[in-house]
């Protein structure tokens, strides 16, 4: 069943999946483990039962969605949160309840953070209330459940444990307080008709998603996603996801470490259009100093001229690094990326990934460097461009923050141009 494209297409019709975010061998291996218990025997006759039946269907996208979540991941996020939840009840002198959405959910630890983030932070219960959704029903029951394993609890603040959970038998289960102020629900972000008829929401989280669709599926939910917020509501992503976000017309609110975008936020003005090649700048070892990097416990490899690996090998790290960085595994996501740096010429992709790993560590000096790294293999990185204008927002340079917006804007349409 190796590359059969039926269940590629098949989970791209369903789930918005783009394959290569992903990589084949997880969805064949999916597409194996239901055909075994199943006992079909070959990928026609699992193929037949897939269409015939929608149990399955939904069997086999629970068997690619791995669910990688814990309470308060991107804990900056749920502070901003917290801090832009009391202006806004001031704002509309609390005539209303806020409303916030989360999508897609998983298990429940991020729609229950954002209510516990919000009580800790002093709201009434009358004042808020979050609706958690998602497109796998086995995950929203486990939510319903609300008992959580230790897996789920990461980090060395886990104070709000004591607070919002009873200790029982089989793990930590969440308060009834906390409980009764979210509401969960089954949802697919693809489906037209989602919400509809629901008022928009204050603010919207909707973090590591967009990074598995093409660019297509991407606009396409984020249009979903501008209809669901606010005029003047805030959309949480995840860290990966800013670049994206900055192309299709939404801006930084410039709070280091919580990704936070405003839609109602004025365009940063563009400078006319001035045709430019899209042919990158050739890559040698000499162009990157050998020297250590501050806040990194790794050291840069002495640069040596080394027998260059298959390009294939160079792909499946590319691949690893961006896994392990949007499951949230920094550590293991750094030290592939170092390894790619001694066994392979210096990549803008790589210093990328090590920007974004710094920023999300509150490194912003650290992320700073590495971005303009991935930009001088790289000048037209657009994702290194819109995170560094992101960066220097926060610290007030809005003017070298307005400059690096519109070189990422002349890259996306050059890019555009060249693929016509």
């Amino acid at each position: 069943m190796s590359g059969d494209q039926r269940f590629f297409g098949f989970l791209k019709e369903r789930i918005g999946l783009d394959v290569a975010s992903v990589g084949e061998a997880i969805i064949e291996r999916a597409v194996r483990q239901r055909s075994l218990a199943l006992q079909a025997l070959t990928a026609d006759q699992y193929w037949q039962h897939l269409q015939a039946s929608h149990d399955e269907q939904q069997a086999l996208i629970e068997a690619v969605i791995v669910p990688e979540t814990w309470f308060f991941r991107y804990p900056e996020s749920f502070a901003t949160l917290a801090r832009l939840a009391l202006a806004r009840l001031a704002e509309i002198k609390q005539m209303r309840a806020l409303r916030i959405l989360s999508l897609p959910c998983s298990t429940g630890e991020e729609p229950y953070s954002i209510a516990m983030a919000l009580l800790d932070a002093g709201l009434a219960p009358h004042q808020f209330k979050v609706r958690g959704m998602d497109v796998s029903p086995l995950s929203v029951e486990r939510a319903r459940h609300g008992v959580y394993g230790k897996n789920s609890f990461r980090g060395q603040n886990i104070d709000f444990r004591e607070r919002h959970f009873v200790e029982q038998s089989d793990g930590y289960r969440i308060c009834d307080r906390v409980r009764e102020q979210v509401c969960l629900h089954v949802g697919n972000l693809l489906d037209p008709g989602l919400l509809a008829n629901e008022p928009a929401y204050d603010f919207v989280f909707c973090r590591n998603l967009l990074i598995y669709f093409d660019q297509p599926t991407q606009k396409q939910v984020f249009e979903v996603l501008k209809g669901l917020t606010q005029i003047d509501g805030v959309l949480f992503i995840g860290p990966a996801e800013g670049s994206l976000l900055g192309r299709l017309g939404m801006r930084s609110m410039g709070m280091p470490q919580s990704f936070a975008f405003s839609r109602h936020a004025e365009p940063v003005p563009e400078p006319a259009f001035v045709p430019m090649s899209t042919t990158l700048p050739q890559r040698r070892a000499a162009q990157i100093p050998a020297r250590a990097r501050p806040f990194s416990t790794f050291a840069v490899p002495a640069v040596s001229i080394k027998p260059v690996p298959a390009q294939s090998d160079a792909a499946d790290l590319l691949s690893q690094i961006a896994t392990l960085a949007n499951e949230g595994k920094s550590l293991e996501a750094r030290a592939a990326c170092e390894r790619y740096l001694q066994s392979h010429p210096p990549a803008a992709q790589v210093f990328y990934w090590l920007g974004l790993l710094s920023d999300v560590a509150g490194s912003p000096l650290e992320a700073q460097g590495y971005y303009r790294k991935a930009l001088y293999l790289e000048p037209q990185h657009s994702q290194a461009l819109m995170h560094l204008a992101t960066l220097l927002q926060s610290q007030g340079d809005v003017v070298g923050a307005s400059r690096l917006q519109a070189r990422a804007a002349r890259s996306e349409r050059a890019d555009s141009e060249h693929k016509r």
